[in-house]
Formats: C-alpha cells, structure tokens, sequence
C-alpha cells in the first residue's frame, strides 16, 4: 500500500525569503523599472464549463482504472489462473486418446519372397484416475482459491493507483494555489515598488529604501517562476500515472473546496481500522493465502496413499504380405483392453515427507505474513488518522496566523505610506503574511489528503474533491 501522506510537507511553491541586507547607496540616478507581466501562458486550473478538456479527481481515477497497464497485466493474470481452475478441474475427468502408427520394413536377405512390409496399427485408449489421495480435488480447491486471491490481488491494485492519483492530483492542485499565492505577493511587491518610485522621487524616501524594494520584487518574481515549475512537475507526475500520451495536456479542473470539507469530522480511529480490516483486499487475500496452504499440507499428504487409475481401450492393425487382404486383417486383429492399476509407495526418498513438512512451513508463514498486513494496516490507518487531525488543528491555527498577518501588513503598508515605518518592517510584515498563507495550503491540503486516504481504507470509492 501506498503511503506518503507527508509528500505535501515538501511542497514548497514560496521558498523561505532570505532577510534583506541593507546597502548604503548615494547614486540617485532614475532606476530601471522594467514592467515583466506575470501572466502564466496556460491557464493553472480551469472550470468545467471551458471547452478544452479538463481532469477532475473522479475522472482521473476512473481513466486509470480502466487505461493502467499494470492493471490491466494483474486482470489478465486472474483470467489465466482462471484457465489453470479449468484444466483442474478437467483433470477428474476421463482422458481420451486416438493412435495410429504406419512402418515400413526392408528384408535384405535374399532367402525372402518379398523383402519389403508395411504395418499399420491403430487404436483409441481411454483413462481414468479413480483415486490419488485426494491430490486432484485438492488441487482444484486450491485454484480457486487461488483464483479468489488474484481477484484480491486486482483490487489491491486498483486500491494502489487510487492512492497515487490522489496523492498528484491533490499535490497538483496545492501548487495551482501555491502560484496563486506567489503571483498575488509578487502583485504585491510591485504595487509597492510602484509607490515607493514615486515617494523616492518626492525625496520621501532614500534609494536605499527604494532599492529594497525592487529586489522584493524581483524575489517574489523568482518564486513564481519556482512555484510554476512545480505545478509542471506535479501536472507531469499525474499525467505519467494516467499513461497520457505526450500530445495530451494535463488541464485540472477547478474544484470548490469548501471549508468544511478540510474539517470534516472523522470516526473513530477504533472504527476506521475496524472497517478496514474487512475492506481492505489485502486482508481478506491474507486469509485465503492461510487456506490455500492449508490445503497445501493435504496435497502433500496425498503422496504417501495409494493410486488407482483405470484404463480401457481397443485397437487392431494390419500388415503387407500375408495371407489377407487389409480390411480382413483390421478386422481380425481388432482388440479390446480394460486394466486396473494400483501403485503403492512404499519408499520415495524422503520426497513425500520433506513435502509435508514443507507444506506445515508455508502454511506458518502465510499466517506471519497475514498477521503482518494487519499490523501494516494499522501503522497506516493511525498515520493517516493522526495526520488529518493534526491538519485539522494546523489549519484552523494557520487560518487564524494568516488574518492577524494580513492585518499587520494593511498597517504597516499603511505606516510606510505615511513614513512612519521602514521598508524592513514593510518586507518583514509582507514576508509573515505569505508565509502564514502557504501554512494554510499546507495545513488544508494535508488534511483533504489524508481524508481521502481514510475514505480509501474504509472501502469508500467516491471522492469529497468534485
């Protein structure tokens, strides 16, 4: 299964700014203010109303349950093992064979009439295993388990791709806002630059102050640039999960996430793990495995009883230079043949017994490994359960940061305007608040992403992301 549930945690669309060094600078010459637009070449997300095609989560994962290659390999294996229950299962039945066989013969004495002979024989044999300890009816008891296992083994899988498109779709979506919020400061940041190039040229404020100020700029422009690299990187991701071809465009669709989908309120730990524990495939497939051995040590066990196999056929031939012609001979030599064979071990080499305790050995570790998947399961689900709370509280807590920010940069923008605070105190207060709102991105889409993960464990194939 898999888990990263902190993949998030290493997004970083707006690197952490580094402080501003101040310069004493007396050139007071007109500074280069180049106006670079910051419009992204293709849209970050789109509705669902625009004509291109767009990608919603539901989309996403009912495109890679059908198109995935390696699940559609783990569907074609559960059809062979289907074909391997068939032959089993023939395998009781009679066994039906037609022969024939045409020889020739060269007598190269000269004492003979007639040096060359043809022969002719040919027969239809019949056979039947009456019994073999057990050993064919275990072996198709087996198969299907073993077919009810790779039909586990498909969900497993389908389980797996689920986790991974939601993984990229949701870290996708994190970098759309994460450039939304790192094209707003760099909006920001100009506006000020802007402000600050006119109360420079009032002789309001030295060039030192102004000079903070583009270079704030020119580092919001930077991280905007970082943060659409990322959002390509996470598109790229999810498109190679999807198995697009290279002429496709990975277009998100826009999803209203609503608060109190960040903060729904979870069951139980208890009962999640509970209702994993009968939902999960891999549980489930753990079990069959115990069984599957189990019959195993019967198999082996077959080896040290007898057989009995019962066979039937008939047959006739005919042969050049005799005294009758072809078809009188295939009907003189016409026969008819029933036998009944008993085999008895009575000393194999150790084989039949290093089979059975083979066989006991299988069956234990199928148990080691069914006790393992439980104990894997459960790391994961007190991960994810633990992970979306602390989300929970993380957002509700950053949420709070992120308006006391805004309303500290209002009032210093506001100070500065006026001249009573320095461009460090602006940068510092701008920086505070762009970082309290990547710790709200963060914090939420930790918590919808750990929220799915539950909703996956628990069996649930629809999605709260629309």
């Amino acid at each position: 299964m898999l888990t990263c549930c902190a993949a998030l945690l290493g997004i970083s669309a707006i690197q952490a700014r580094e402080e501003v060094q101040t310069e004493t600078r007396t050139d007071r010459a007109t500074p280069e203010t180049p106006e670079t637009p910051e419009t992204p070449d293709t849209p970050i997300l789109r509705s669902t109303s625009d004509s291109l095609k767009v990608w919603t989560l539901d989309e996403c994962l009912r495109y890679a349950l059908e198109n995935n290659i390696q699940l559609r390999q783990s569907r074609n294996d559960y059809l062979s093992g289907l074909e391997d229950t068939k032959e089993a299962k023939a395998a009781m039945l009679p066994s039906l064979t037609a022969s024939t066989t045409q020889g020739f013969t060269n007598y190269p004495s000269t004492n003979v009439t007639d040096r060359n002979t043809y022969t002719g024989t040919y027969g239809l044999n019949a056979g039947l295993t009456l019994y073999e300890g057990g050993r064919l009816r275990t072996t198709v008891q087996q198969q299907q388990l073993q077919n009810r296992i790779d039909e586990l083994s498909v969900a497993e899988s389908e389980n797996d791709i689920r986790i991974a498109i939601v993984q990229a779709y949701l870290q996708a979506l994190y970098a759309a806002e994460a450039v939304e919020v790192a094209s707003n400061t760099a909006e920001v940041s100009r506006a000020q630059r802007d402000r600050a190039e006119e109360l420079w040229k009032a002789g309001s404020i030295s060039r030192v102050d102004f000079a903070q100020l583009e270079s704030q700029l020119a580092s919001d422009r930077y991280q905007v640039t970082m943060a659409r690299t990322s959002l390509d990187n996470y598109r790229l991701q999810l498109k190679q999960l999807l198995e697009l071809d290279i002429t496709e465009e990975m277009n998100l669709a826009a999803p209203a996430i609503q608060e109190s989908e960040v903060l729904s309120t979870l069951p139980a730990k208890a009962a999640i793990y509970a209702t994993a524990l009968e939902a999960m495939p891999e549980i489930k497939r753990g079990e069959l495995a115990i069984e599957s051995a189990e019959l195993g040590i019967r198999q082996a066990q077959a080896g040290f009883y007898p057989s009995v196999s019962l066979t039937a056929g008939i047959g006739t031939g005919h042969m050049s230079n005799g005294g009758y012609e072809s078809g009188s001979q295939i009907w003189n030599r016409f026969n008819e043949n029933v036998g009944l064979t008993l085999s008895i071990p009575i000393f194999s080499n150790r084989k039949n017994r290093t089979a059975v305790n083979k066989a006991r050995l299988e069956a234990e570790n199928s148990r080691l490994t069914w006790q393992d998947l439980q104990k894997t399961l459960l790391r994961e689900v007190e991960s994810a359960y633990l992970d979306a709370v602390s989300a929970q509280s993380q957002y509700l807590a950053a949420t709070e940061k992120e308006r006391y920010a805004r309303e500290s940069f209002d009032l210093t923008q506001e100070q500065f305007n006026l001249g009573v605070k320095n461009t460090v105190e602006l940068i510092t207060a701008q920086n505070e608040w762009a970082s309290a709102r990547q710790e709200v991105l963060q914090a939420k889409y930790m918590a919808l992403l750990n929220i799915e993960l539950l909703n996956i464990y628990q069996g649930l194939n629809t999605t709260t992301i629309n």
